[in-house]
């Protein structure tokens, strides 16, 4: 006999396959390939300059900084509802093939001509990692990889402990919990070459930030991206 939750589930998983998805912005037929329509995904507020990671995660004017090379990130949107049902599909709602989409978008962010030596991603820990299935900024690292032609590689940075859920963490917070938790497993590997670190959303900048400073240490000529910045 099969139990009733494995039904529910079968029918929830025939109804997403026998009824189209919808944009979450206005509930027309979604773009090729994405989840917005294209009216909504054109209208997404995008992102004109490079943010300080460093002035962003200790609560400072993040735009227009020159006191820390190696600190600057860029996002292609800024996070309004549709950026954010964009996301939260693809981290939450099991999602990844929505990637696919959004490496070329997030490449026409980043200065004209740049081209990295290396794509890396925001590490998961492997507990994390275990529970999601996947990691939606490796998704992203290589999407944005194939779309600047660079090598995206995987291993190199690692998430050395757990860190607590950061959604409900203050700027303060964030901080102290990912204070060490990034590590370069290779630093030969990464110094003197330029190397771009990839995630999903920055908010206070502390993850890019934590990121950041052991690329910096091993020689990395290190630069952020995101998909959204929720300011």
């Amino acid at each position: 006999m099969i139990p009733w939750q494995s039904l529910a589930g079968l029918g929830r998983d025939l109804a997403a396959f026998a009824l189209p998805q919808r944009c979450p912005g206005c509930g027309a037929h979604p773009g090729a390939g994405g989840l917005l329509c294209d009216a909504c995904h054109a209208s997404v507020p995008r992102l004109a300059s490079a943010l300080c990671v460093r002035c962003l995660a200790a609560g400072r004017e993040p735009a227009g900084c020159a006191a820390h090379p190696g600190f600057a990130a860029h996002a292609a949107w800024l996070y309004d509802p549709c950026a954010a049902a964009v996301v939260h599909a693809i981290k939450y709602q099991e999602r990844p093939g929505l990637a696919a989409a959004l490496g070329g978008e997030m490449a026409r962010a980043l200065p004209p001509g740049y081209r990295p030596d290396l794509v890396l991603e925001v590490p998961l820990h492997s507990a994390r990692l275990r529970e999601r299935g996947y990691n939606q900024a490796a998704l992203l690292a290589h999407r944005v990889a194939d779309a600047l032609s660079a090598p995206h590689l995987t291993g190199v940075l690692t998430r050395v402990r757990a860190t607590r859920a950061q959604a409900r963490l203050g700027p303060d917070e964030r901080r102290r919990n990912l204070a060490g938790a990034f590590r370069v497993a290779r630093p030969a590997a990464l110094s003197g070459r330029s190397v771009l670190i990839v995630d999903d959303v920055i908010t206070t900048g502390a993850t890019l930030e934590a990121c950041l400073t052991p690329l910096r240490a091993a020689g990395a000529r290190a630069t952020g991206l995101a998909l959204a910045w929720a300011q």
